[in-house]
């Protein structure tokens, strides 16, 4: 049974922590984190759904809400997350507002 369905799930940025959360019936079941970079990049190096709510598809909607919410605010997205490069390789609709990472971006994370 997928209780999903059922469940209220909410993506929300959370900027004074610089990531977006996602919740389940108000309670967080995991977040991506990001690092602004530039002008106009946003670089996603890391994704959690936690254990209990792991195998609901979170992950995905956490992703397309994340990257969505910032390419609207203006952001081009650089993905060094694992989960989110792969999300983007079968998700060609956010091609046009992603950019390739590079050294630069690598250093601006450590």
């Amino acid at each position: 049974m997928n209780d999903q369905n059922q469940q209220d799930v909410t993506v929300r940025d959370n900027p004074d922590k610089s990531r977006f959360d996602v919740l389940v019936d108000d309670i967080q079941a995991g977040f991506s984190v990001y690092k602004d970079f530039g002008e106009v990049q946003r670089i996603f190096y890391h994704t959690v759904v936690f254990d209990a709510f792991e195998g609901r598809g979170l992950a995905s909607t956490l992703t397309r809400s994340a990257l969505s919410t910032s390419i609207q605010a203006g952001h081009r997205i650089v993905a060094v997350c694992p989960y989110v490069k792969k999300w983007l390789s079968t998700h060609h609709d956010f091609d046009d507002a992603i950019d390739s990472p590079g050294r630069e971006h690598l250093r601006a994370l450590r």
